[in-house]
């Protein structure tokens, strides 16, 4: 009898010891590190992102408008040029040879005109005098007339070969830079290519499409930030200068166009860039870090469509315990989220470690 009772004992002795380690197990439950946060108020900049190609703020191509040898190139790619100052000389012995020939009918043209003016003269002193019929005055009077016309003839004749005779050395209808050269000397100028294209680069557009949804906060004169792959640290400033007033009827898209200082001529035409067009400005709006919120993205149908909705959540510590949060927002843009509701100034959230978190976990909040 006492040996059961001893046993009874020693049992009822383990089970407390046992529960007694089973709680202090479960005291020291493993608490999850995570960086923590206050929610603050602040400024929440609001913008639109787009890629598009930057070009020169003007450019020309600059044609031959006679079809012969190239006999001489002025310019090559990269050549500064002003305006009026020469590109390139077209042979032009055979419209030289056209320009004496018409320097000389037109000197032939004028003595007949001086010939038949004096004979005019003559003729109208004899009329008067009763000594020349009026048939005979007539025709004199005919021939004179012809004469100048003749004349006047020749001499737009010779004005027409000459301007076609200057037009054989090609000038730069603006200043620039030569952005192209697409012949050689010797080669053959055709009028359907351009000999060379100037390109005004002190200033650049950015062109971009714009869809539909956009186009009630786009307007000109709206900062935007240009950046390229071939200065990742470098931000470029520029305004909207223009938005088309119509759309693609293909693609619902609208061209806007971007203008921007190009200092050193580092951006150059041709380059794709990535915009952002700050479109306005939250004051004072509860914001928490982008990269603190959880993101997820589902389809849902609404009215008989179905959308893209995405939805946020964030976790606040309570206690010593992960709180999982939803919240309703009212924007987004790279850097942080701007909360309608689901949180209060002040409240701590997880900022870092929050992908491995669920709601109520342990964790060991260090700021």
């Amino acid at each position: 009898m006492f040996t059961r009772n001893c046993r009874t004992a020693l049992t009822l002795i383990l089970a407390l010891a046992l529960a007694g380690c089973g709680k202090k197990k479960a005291d020291e439950e493993i608490k999850v590190p995570v960086q923590v946060d206050a929610v603050r108020k602040g400024d929440v900049v609001q913008s639109l992102s787009y890629t598009g190609e930057i070009q020169a703020e003007n450019e020309v191509q600059v044609f031959a408008k006679v079809p012969d040898r190239i006999e001489r190139y002025f310019v090559d790619i990269g050549s500064r040029v002003a305006a009026g100052a020469p590109v390139a000389k077209i042979y032009a012995a055979t419209l030289e040879q056209a320009v004496r020939q018409a320097e000389a009918g037109l000197a032939a043209a004028k003595s007949q005109e001086a010939n038949m003016a004096a004979e005019f003269v003559r003729a109208e002193r004899l009329y008067k005098e009763n000594a020349m019929s009026k048939q005979q005055y007539d025709a004199v009077r005919t021939q004179s007339e012809a004469a100048a016309a003749q004349a006047r003839q020749a001499e737009a004749g010779l004005a027409s070969i000459r301007d076609q005779f200057e037009e054989t050395t090609v000038k730069a209808p603006i200043s620039g830079l030569v952005g192209e050269r697409n012949y050689d000397e010797g080669d053959m100028a055709n009028p359907a290519m351009p000999l060379v294209r100037i390109v005004q680069m002190e200033r650049v557009k950015i062109v971009f499409q714009a869809a539909e949804q956009d186009l009630g906060r786009l307007a000109a004169g709206q900062e935007a930030e240009i950046r390229v792959k071939s200065y990742p640290d470098r931000v470029f400033k520029g305004r909207i200068r223009k938005v088309s007033p119509v759309l693609d009827p293909m693609t619902r898209m609208a061209r806007v166009e971007v203008l921007a200082p190009n200092p050193g001529l580092v951006l150059k035409p041709g380059m794709f860039a990535e915009i952002e067009v700050r479109t306005g400005v939250l004051k004072n709006a509860l914001t928490v870090p982008r990269y603190a919120a959880i993101e997820n993205t589902s389809m849902e149908t609404r009215g008989g469509r179905d959308i893209v909705v995405k939805k946020y959540i964030v976790f606040s510590v309570d206690s010593g315990k992960a709180v999982q949060r939803p919240i309703e927002v009212d924007y987004v843009n790279h850097e942080n989220i701007a909360v309608r509701s689901g949180l209060r100034a002040g409240d701590t959230i997880v900022v870092s470690g929050q992908n491995n978190l669920r709601d109520g976990m342990a964790v060991a909040a260090v700021r």
